[in-house]
């Protein structure tokens, strides 16, 4: 079984290289690494094209955001099993897809997933935030939940039945994709109560409050879009719904 892990970057350089070595130091070795560049002008590049033997696809020109960067992925992939690492976040410990391998080899399962910690830009030891996902049950993503997208790995067959991120969404386009595979096609997931990324604060979502606030918006849009009863008060419960991350521990 092929696992295809995509990684978007742009600017990358101060992290690519964990992200890169996280990956080629996993001890399952059917896997094929994809990074999806957006015409890195900071050094990037230089780091990706010094481990060009540890990544299978690598392509570097201008796109329209993080999820047409991601969908560029998708269609490179060759893989029986999808995920996606960010440039900024690294895998836990080397077995993470050793265990995403061994829980795939159910053909009854579709997708499985695990939690996640937010670290410290500068001590990848230091957790800020704990990211339980939990199993999903009918009636979560109404309530602002969602699995951690990191952790999210699914069978290629899913993405060509039901298509990829939607571009309408700038912010949440990964909450709409697990919406659309977890609640509305009700594909069959595991979830797994390890932590298998530590991904650095500061990303693109919750880099600023203005994003936060966008995000959430658009969150509340695609629950509309995907036929899930909510109201205005749906915003301020998913953002008040991540406040236990930042006490909870493993």
């Amino acid at each position: 079984m092929k696992i295809s892990i995509i990684t978007v970057s742009y600017n990358s350089a101060a992290t690519i290289e964990d992200a890169i070595m996280s990956v080629a130091s996993q001890t399952y070795h059917d896997v094929e690494h994809i990074i999806i560049d957006g015409s890195s002008t900071d050094g990037t590049l230089e780091i990706i094209n010094r481990h060009k033997d540890k990544i299978s696809k690598f392509v570097s020109e201008p796109d329209e955001g993080i999820y047409d960067a991601m969908n560029k992925g998708l269609r490179l992939a060759g893989g029986d099993v999808i995920g996606f690492l960010n440039a900024d976040d690294i895998y836990a410990d080397n077995l993470v897809l050793q265990k995403v391998a061994s829980v795939f080899d159910d053909s009854v399962v579709d997708a499985c997933y695990a939690d996640l910690v937010y670290v410290s830009k500068d001590n990848l030891n230091k957790v800020i935030r704990y990211w339980k996902s939990g199993g999903y049950q009918e009636g979560l993503f109404r309530r602002g939940w969602m699995p951690a997208h990191p952790t999210f790995f699914v069978r290629k067959a899913v993405y060509d039945k039901y298509g990829g991120f939607d571009l309408d969404f700038k912010f949440q386009s990964d909450f709409d994709l697990t919406m659309r595979f977890l609640d509305v096609h009700r594909i069959k997931s595991v979830y797994i109560p390890e932590i298998f990324v530590k991904m650095r604060m500061g990303g693109a979502t919750n880099r600023s409050i203005l994003n936060i606030i966008k995000g959430n918006i658009e969150a509340y849009r695609a629950c509309k879009k995907n036929g899930l009863n909510v109201n205005l008060f749906f915003i301020v419960r998913k953002i008040l719904s991540r406040t236990p991350q930042f006490f909870s521990r493993q």
